[in-house]
């Protein structure tokens, strides 16, 4: 009874695995490896899901790490591609220079991106940026063109340092870099809390706060005034952009940052949440992850 009830279940989950078009190997494929940028920076990179499946590369922001993309790497929906994720330089487990200049030049963040798209071969990945990482979508992309992937999708995006599409929240920013260390995690978990509309689990804000402390206190002070050529980025993109914005967003204007992308691409497309911040991939992953594997279904079979 019992091994018949066993085979019942199997049967079923490779069933289910079928319906889905992704093998048990594919979701139980994972690795972690580390890739040095032409800086000498160590950067920690993972893989998930279908390594033969088309690529996306998931970019994550400020404070953050690769772990903020959990309910991507985790869901069903989006097994069936090859996931790429990495820490940011001065974030989570990879390298953290002293030097301020490693973190103000945009460029250095281009390479780091550049570095792993080539150390990955990954072949023609989908690019997704959330706020910072966003920033560093365009620095790529005004570096190194966009003939070597297949779209980009900016998450609530940093486009630009501009007053215009930055919600000021000075004293926030000048806590974070305090040489205090209570003023300093105030000032992160401050910061972290504008992220949402909805608050988060204790698990994940729990997450979040570590992540935070991992953080560079160099990064947090330098990136303030880092270069972003989203200028000469968007305006030469020949390949799909999708922007997705929480209607919420208390860190970057949603309106003006759309406006500036469409100003710079008119064939950008954007979806806005509602009822949702700064953070869509993790306040409604559900939607969010149906989205992206509609745009990479699309950027894939072109």
């Amino acid at each position: 009874m019992v091994l018949s009830f066993f085979s019942r279940s199997l049967a079923a989950l490779l069933l289910t695995l079928g319906t889905l078009g992704v093998s048990s190997a594919a979701l139980a494929e994972s690795k972690n490896y580390t890739v040095t940028a032409p800086d000498g920076v160590a950067l920690a990179v993972q893989e998930a899901g279908n390594p033969a499946g088309p690529a996306v590369v998931l970019i994550h922001g400020l404070l953050g790490s690769r772990l903020n993309w959990a309910a991507q790497v985790d869901s069903a929906e989006l097994a069936r591609y090859r996931i790429i994720t990495y820490d940011l330089r001065g974030h989570g487990l990879s390298g953290k220079p002293t030097d301020p200049d490693a973190y103000r030049d945009g460029r250095r963040w281009a390479d780091d991106l550049a570095a792993v798209i080539a150390a990955s071969h990954a072949k023609r990945p989908v690019l997704v940026g959330w706020s910072l990482g966003g920033a560093v979508i365009s620095n790529y992309l005004a570096a190194y063109g966009d003939g070597r992937i297949a779209g980009a999708v900016y998450v609530d995006g940093v486009i630009e340092l501009n007053a215009a599409q930055i919600v000021a929240h000075p004293q926030v920013y000048r806590d974070m870099t305090s040489a205090d260390l209570k003023t300093h995690l105030d000032g992160e978990r401050t910061f972290l809390a504008l992220c949402f509309q909805t608050q988060p689990d204790t698990v994940t804000t729990g997450r979040l706060l570590a992540n935070a402390a991992l953080a560079s206190w160099t990064m947090q002070s330098a990136v303030q005034s880092m270069t972003v050529a989203a200028a000469d980025a968007l305006s030469k993109v020949h390949v799909p952009v999708l922007l997705i914005y929480g209607a919420h967003d208390a860190l970057v204007d949603p309106d003006a940052a759309i406006a500036r992308v469409k100003e710079l691409d008119p064939q950008a497309r954007s979806e806005l949440y509602a009822n949702v911040g700064h953070a869509p991939f993790i306040e409604d992953p559900v939607r969010f992850n149906r989205d992206l594997a509609a745009f990479i279904e699309k950027t894939s079979a072109q």
